[in-house]
């Protein structure tokens, strides 16, 4: 069966967070770890969102990923296309979303695509083109303190143009509310004046199912997963069964564990809440950094623990000691050495029996999933906004929650280890 839509993510938590935006709006989703091979079985899948880890790597590593992600869903049937970037819209002037929606854009012979990291729901609204996160810009916002990214520039159609081989330009507001057919019309008209992406207003729901109509009369679009929820909505038939419900229908044994690589605020306060319901290590960052005894001292920890309930182990720093940690060692030396670490462990608790393993995190979340070498998972029900349980497609099961930085209330280790009970 062909699917309704492909979508190719850069990074692991933001597929996630699509995904479940996906299968909450009644497609039945597939999330992939990269590239998938020819033979997995797809089942009665109505989306399959392809998760890489090209947000913040080599702009033409990223583009070359991106085309095979591609040409893959193109291979099963999907005629159009996502491109999931994170809502805060994070790249630098090199890209990468600039240089792979090109990429993207010219493989599917479209002359332009409709571009709106907003999600409303969520806080993330487009308006004039600039992104805001609330009731203010990205750029006066602490989102903007992104570690590998930061956005000093809500002005979306400058960010793009910046990374961008053609013009960028704009569906303002007006045009949207005007509905789809007005959107299509103002896509051919920046099409024919030789723009090559358009950013598109959006402040309400309604707005994301203007969009994601508009959307589908073209291959290939790019934004956050509040496209994803237009897109859905447009393609998904009207009273289909819930199609997360099954994906707990047999329980998984095993051991619980929680580890979090995110420095951000979000994921310090979760780390707070979670220290009166279970033991929780903090790391020391700097010994995870070219030495052993880091990761080997944490497992130890980790043994002595996890017979009597789930455990936490965090390298989580506030934002001043991650800065001086990277002026020591370098911003991407040390954000290397310290996911590695991570997914070192993740693999060691594995091996002592951990099959329910929350991550917090994106970079973290990407490297724990490859080391354990995990290729896909079937979605299901949601934690928090934007984190679903993921469970493994393999002969021995488990259960993941991979969580972006930002994403879930200050209880949502507990809330995540309930629901995966």
């Amino acid at each position: 069966m062909p699917l309704a839509l492909g979508c190719v993510a850069d990074d692991y938590t933001g597929a996630s967070d699509l995904a479940n935006t996906l299968t909450k709006a009644g497609l039945r989703t597939v999330q992939t770890i990269g590239i998938p091979a020819d033979d997995l079985a797809l089942g009665e899948a109505d989306a399959v969102v392809v998760a890489l880890k090209s947000r913040s790597i080599e702009p033409g590593r990223a583009v070359a990923l991106s085309r095979a992600a591609d040409a893959w869903l193109r291979g099963r049937g999907a005629r159009h296309v996502m491109f999931k970037v994170c809502s805060t819209f994070d790249s630098t002037d090199r890209g990468n979303i600039g240089p792979v929606l090109d990429a993207l854009r010219a493989d599917a012979g479209e002359a332009v695509a409709l571009v709106t990291p907003a999600f409303p729901e969520t806080g993330r609204s487009v308006y004039q083109g600039h992104l805001f996160v609330g009731a203010v810009p990205l750029d006066e916002s602490p989102l903007k303190d992104h570690p590998l990214n930061p956005m000093r520039d809500s002005n979306l159609v400058r960010v793009l143009a910046r990374q961008s081989a053609a013009p960028v330009g704009l569906v303002d507001v007006a045009t949207v509310a005007r509905g789809a057919d007005a959107v299509r019309a103002r896509l051919e008209a920046l099409a024919a004046e030789g723009v090559g992406a358009a950013i598109a207003d959006a402040i309400f729901d309604a707005d994301l199912e203007i969009l994601g109509h508009a959307a589908l009369a073209h291959r290939v679009s790019c934004g956050a997963s509040g496209l994803g929820l237009g897109l859905a909505r447009a393609l998904a038939s009207p009273g289909a069964p819930d199609p997360a419900a099954d994906v707990l229908a047999e329980p998984v044994g095993g051991l619980s564990a929680c580890l979090a690589g995110s420095c951000s605020r979000a994921t310090l306060e979760q780390i707070a809440a979670a220290e009166s319901l279970m033991p929780v290590l903090r790391l020391d960052p700097e010994r995870l950094i070219g030495r052993a005894d880091g990761v080997d001292a944490a497992i130890a920890w980790a043994g002595e623990h996890l017979g009597q309930g789930p455990v936490l182990i965090a390298s989580s720093a506030d934002p001043e000691a991650v800065r001086a940690l990277q002026a020591r060692h370098g911003v991407e030396a040390a954000g290397h050495a310290i996911e590695g670490a991570l997914a070192r462990l993740a693999a060691a608790l594995v091996e002592r029996g951990v099959r329910r393993l929350v991550v917090a995190g994106g970079e973290t979340s990407g490297a724990v999933v490859d080391h354990l070498g995990l290729r896909a998972f079937r979605v299901g029900p949601e934690i928090a906004a934007g984190v679903p349980v993921l469970r493994t497609a393999s002969a021995e099961p488990m259960l993941l929650a991979l969580k972006s930085g930002n994403f879930g209330g200050r209880d949502f280790f507990a809330r995540a280890l309930d629901l995966m009970r």
